[in-house]
């Protein structure tokens, strides 16, 4: 293999837990909740799917929000919309408090890498394997890896924002590869999502799943890579 293209979120990071996201930006608000109404309103806004990174909606998505939804990874006013638009769906003590969430989840330190990201990474650029991060998103995700340390691994960012399309679109990973200079045919795709990132697949990348769970319950599970790239 020449090249490694991830994922971002569930891949290469994870975003903190959607309890963790309430409780930050009420802080940050001064506000609070009951115990026992905080729990239910994390787990409403589980339930709808508004963490961006986080689960997926259990919930239907209501008509009005559902194309947005499908295209939300497309533009940044697209991703913000979808986001927000759901999360409305359950009660909040102010509604400043939807864009303060989504602005949230655009920081640092909501996320954090992988246990085993950074050595992955490190090895891959020791070897001379070049490195490319192909997101669905619709914000600048570079602050983040300048932050955690990961970015001095990373030869190109694709963002699907950026360009309009979003996974499994090949042109997507095509602009990847061309921005490293690259064959498809040489170039493994990491992810977690077996039908966005699965989309590699259709311009002849080798394609390997990892699991979206947690920091804490996959502390190695990026290291199967290192082998795949010979």
């Amino acid at each position: 293999m020449a090249a490694v293209l991830f994922d971002f979120s569930g891949t290469l990071f994870r975003i903190e837990s959607t309890e963790s996201w309430l409780r930050a930006v009420l802080a940050d608000a001064e506000l609070s909740l009951p115990d026992a109404e905080f729990h239910l309103t994390a787990q409403a806004l589980d339930r709808v799917g508004a963490l961006p990174g986080g689960t997926h909606p259990v919930e239907r998505i209501p008509d009005e929000l559902a194309h947005v939804w499908e295209i939300r990874d497309k533009s940044a006013e697209l991703h913000r919309a979808a986001y927000t638009g759901v999360a409305r769906q359950v009660p909040l003590p102010d509604p400043a408090l939807y864009d303060l969430l989504y602005d949230r989840h655009m920081t640092p330190t909501a996320w954090l890498p992988y246990p085993d990201a950074i050595d992955v990474l490190r090895t891959l650029r020791e070897r001379g394997i070049r490195v490319g991060v192909v997101s669905n998103i619709g914000w600048d995700l570079r602050p983040v890896f300048r932050e955690h340390g990961l970015d001095p691994y990373v030869d190109t960012y694709v963002l699907s924002y950026e360009h309009g399309i979003q996974k499994p679109d090949a042109r997507l990973f095509a602009t990847a590869c061309a921005a490293l200079d690259v064959d498809p045919r040489d170039t493994l795709m990491v992810g977690d999502d077996r039908r966005a990132d699965g989309g590699a697949a259709a311009l002849g990348c080798s394609v390997h799943f990892v699991d979206h769970l947690p920091v804490a319950e996959r502390p190695d599970g990026l290291r199967a890579v290192l082998d795949l790239v010979g």
